[in-house]
């Protein structure tokens, strides 16, 4: 494989890349739709940019943990198709990195709308 030293070509590929993945992982999607429903929320409450900023980090990370989490999995597959202790195990943990981001990003979520939520209850 060739190293690409066009810019607009990278580009390219990166958005080929984030299409197969949202094509072909369930998971990804569902990130994808807990994002857009946790902007919508964001809107809704008026969150401040502090924290508007934090989600969005959140959501890049959880969002990118499952990418990577793709990737190793695919290149796992790639390179043995017979069970494998070293396989399962880097799949287990890449599964388990994303895991943790996923409860991260819930407890600051938490964090952030549950005061946000309390004002508009009381």
């Amino acid at each position: 494989m060739n190293k690409n030293n066009n810019l607009g070509t990278s580009f390219y590929c990166a958005f080929k890349g984030i299409g197969f993945a949202l094509k072909y992982n369930r998971n990804l999607r569902v990130h994808f739709l807990i994002a857009f429903l946790v902007i919508i929320l964001s809107i809704f409450f008026r969150v401040n940019a502090f924290e508007m900023g934090i989600l969005g980090v959140m959501i890049l990370v959880v969002i990118s943990s499952e990418m990577i989490n793709t990737s190793i999995e695919e290149m796992t597959d790639l390179i043995t198709k017979e069970h494998r202790e070293e396989a399962r195990i880097a799949k287990d943990v890449s599964a388990g990195m994303v895991l943790l981001s996923t409860i991260g990003s819930i407890v600051v979520g938490i964090l952030i709308f549950v005061p946000h939520i309390l004002r508009l209850i009381r």
